[in-house]
C-alpha cells in the first residue's frame, strides 16, 4: 500500500510504541488519528507531529459505542480509514496465587483482557468496517490492520498470566481475522515486540536493565521504538504480508523470571 494521502488510526498513539508508529507513518506521508486515554500526551503528540497531519481523540478502546462513534467522526471529517495500528495496552504483575496463598484478583485480570484483547478486537472490527467502504488500490487492497502482540504470547514470565493471555489471544486471532477480511481486500498482521526501550522500561534501575539486556543474543540492546515504527511501515507497504505475527526481539527467549 502506498502510504501517501492515507489515514491511519493508532491506539495508544500518544506514547511508547504507538507514538513511534505515528511518527513513522506521518514521515511516510500518512495522516494519523491518535486514540489514547491521556489527553495531555495526546495534545502534545499532535503538536509535535503537526496539526495538519495528526488528530487526537480521547478514547477507551474497550468501549464499543465510543469506538463506533469515533470512526463515524473520522469518516465524516477525513473521508476514509486505510490503516489501523493497535498499540493500546496495560500490564500487571501478579501470580496466579500470591505469597500469602491468595488468588489473583479476578477484576484485575478482567481489566487486562478488556483493554488489551477486547480493545484490539473492538478497534479492529470498526476499522475493518470503515476500510471495507474504500475503493481498492491496484493490488486490490482496501486497508491494513496491525495489532501488537508480544513475545510474552510465547514465553511469558512468572506473574504474566493476564498479560500473556491477552497477547496470545492477539497472536491467535491474527490469521482468522485475516481470513475473515480477505474477501474485502484487508490484510491483518501482528507484531510481537521483545524488550523495547520505552520510557517505562528506561525508567527501571540500570542494574535491572543490564540484567534484561544480558539475555538478548544480538544486537545486545533493547529495541528502539523507532524500529517498531519501521516494521509497521514495512507491513503496510508490503502487500504480500498477511495473517502473520512477526517477532521483533533480537532473538531473545525470555527466562521464567
Amino acid at each position: 500500500m502506498d502510504l501517501h494521502n492515507k489515514v491511519a488510526v493508532i491506539t495508544g498513539g500518544a506514547s511508547g510504541l504507538g507514538r513511534a508508529a505515528a511518527q513513522a507513518l506521518v514521515d511516510a506521508g500518512t495522516t494519523v488519528v491518535i486514540f489514547d486515554m491521556n489527553a495531555e500526551a495526546g495534545a502534545l503528540a499532535v503538536s509535535e507531529l503537526g496539526a495538519e497531519k495528526a488528530r487526537f481523540i480521547q478514547l477507551d478502546v474497550s468501549s464499543g459505542a465510543d469506538a463506533e462513534a469515533a470512526f463515524a467522526k473520522i469518516i465524516e471529517e477525513l473521508g476514509h480509514v486505510d490503516i489501523c495500528v493497535n498499540c493500546a495496552g496495560i500490564a500487571v504483575g501478579a501470580k496466579t496465587i500470591n505469597r500469602e496463598g491468595e488468588p489473583h484478583d479476578l477484576e484485575l485480570y478482567r481489566k487486562v483482557i478488556e483493554v488489551n484483547l477486547i480493545g484490539s478486537f473492538n478497534i479492529s472490527r470498526c476499522a475493518a468496517a470503515a476500510m471495507a467502504r474504500n475503493k481498492p488500490d491496484k493490488e486490490s487492497e482496501k486497508g491494513v490492520i496491525v495489532n501488537t502482540a508480544s513475545i510474552a504470547a510465547y514465553d511469558g514470565q512468572m506473574g504474566q498470566c493476564a498479560y500473556s493471555a491477552t497477547k496470545g489471544g492477539i497472536a491467535s486471532m491474527t490469521l482468522p481475522m485475516a481470513r475473515d477480511l480477505a474477501a474485502e481486500g484487508i490484510r491483518v498482521n501482528s507484531i510481537a515486540p521483545g524488550v523495547m526501550a520505552t520510557p517505562l522500561m528506561k525508567a527501571m534501575p540500570e542494574n535491572v536493565q543490564d540484567g534484561i539486556v544480558a539475555n538478548i543474543p544480538f544486537p545486545k540492546r533493547m529495541g528502539e521504538p523507532s524500529e517498531f515504527g519501521q516494521l509497521v511501515v514495512h507491513i503496510v507497504e508490503n502487500s504480500y504480508l498477511n495473517g502473520e505475527t512477526i517477532r521483533l526481539d533480537a532473538g531473545v527467549r525470555m527466562q521464567p523470571r
